[in-house]
């Protein structure tokens, strides 16, 4: 039996301390419960707080902690949900940055969930690590720690023995990504399947929204996102965009990527998909209409970039965001 250690900090979402732990506690029993099956323990629980007392959740919710951080003597995974405002937790309960560092120096594999991730990367265990966190919060991220290489497409991360995830509902793909690593892949598909949640979501990309890449003091680049973003729709020479900003092709491209991380080119791209959604989710327009809306011509072109940045085709994305599901309607 493995030892699951989850930790409770202020403010966090209750349902990532709940979620986690009932992924782990039923492992081995709902599924043998529904099938009157001796039911197995694989996993034993404990959610501690820094000082034992009870966790004060977000929404005024609180959960009660088994005991303190310095009363956890050894444990082979240690879980660290989402927290509200790195700087208030780092003022309020920076006690924890040490006892993670210790614990994961003791053996123990380390698991963040959605701005979890900022608390794990304040030990500087992420240093030159592939991460990941919630998608709203990756320009704040990057800056914080230039250091850590951060993957906000993907769900789940894994170097080594720390693990990363997306935003709050990922509590349940990371968790049951550990339940299949430690007891196979029977007993997660069983759990997953008790718990109407799939196994192979790999990305968060049908879910991000392109925030434009701000957080930089260039002022000539910032001048000239907002001319991408406000005219999408034109034909872009960057050569031309490049020579209105007083630099050569090269050094804009240059400054351009190092200050938001894409390309000229890619940055354009990802405003047109942007655009493009608005589109989908609101209007009944075919995509040929939606490709000629957003400054393309191709609309086969086009599919292959929405797809590539989107992770799912536009007639997906329209059935996922923009077609409302009729319930009282008879399956076909």
């Amino acid at each position: 039996m493995k030892k699951v250690t989850i930790l409770g900090l202020t403010d966090t979402a209750s349902s990532l301390i709940s979620g986690p732990a009932d992924i782990f506690r039923n492992a081995g029993h709902l599924w043998n419960f529904i099938f009157k099956k001796p039911e197995v323990s694989y996993f034993d629980i404990e959610i501690v707080s820094p000082d034992g007392q009870p966790i004060k959740c977000g929404g005024n919710l609180t959960i009660n902690a088994h005991s303190s951080i310095d009363c956890v003597q050894e444990t082979d995974l240690l879980i660290i949900p989402s927290i509200k405002d790195i700087e208030e937790t780092m003022t309020k309960e920076k006690q924890v940055i040490p006892w993670i560092k210790k614990t994961y120096e003791h053996g123990a594999h380390v698991a963040a969930i959605c701005t979890g991730t900022f608390v794990l990367a304040e030990t500087g265990l992420l240093d030159g690590k592939v991460a990941t966190t919630h998608w709203g919060f990756i320009e704040s991220f990057r800056q914080r720690y230039p250091n850590v290489k951060l993957k906000p497409e993907r769900l789940i991360t894994e170097s080594g023995n720390i693990f990363t995830s997306g935003g709050s509902n990922a509590c349940y793909d990371i968790s049951l990504y550990l339940v299949r690593r430690y007891c196979g892949n029977d007993v997660a598909r069983k759990l997953a399947k008790a718990f109407l949640h799939d196994l192979d979501r790999v990305s968060q990309a049908p879910w991000i929204e392109f925030q434009g890449q701000r957080a930089h003091s260039d002022k000539e680049i910032r001048n000239a996102q907002e001319r991408l973003e406000n005219q999408y729709i034109d034909s872009f020479n960057f050569d031309r965009v490049a020579q209105d900003f007083g630099m050569s092709r090269r050094t804009f491209e240059r400054r351009f990527k190092a200050t938001t991380g894409d390309s000229p080119l890619q940055y354009l791209q990802r405003v047109r998909v942007e655009a493009a959604k608005r589109i989908l989710e609101n209007e009944n327009k075919s995509f040929d209409e939606v490709t000629y809306a957003v400054g393309y011509e191709d609309p086969g072109f086009f599919r292959k970039i929405f797809t590539q940045i989107s992770g799912i085709s536009p007639k997906e994305y329209r059935i996922k965001w923009g077609t409302p599901v009729n319930f009282s309607m008879p399956l076909k």
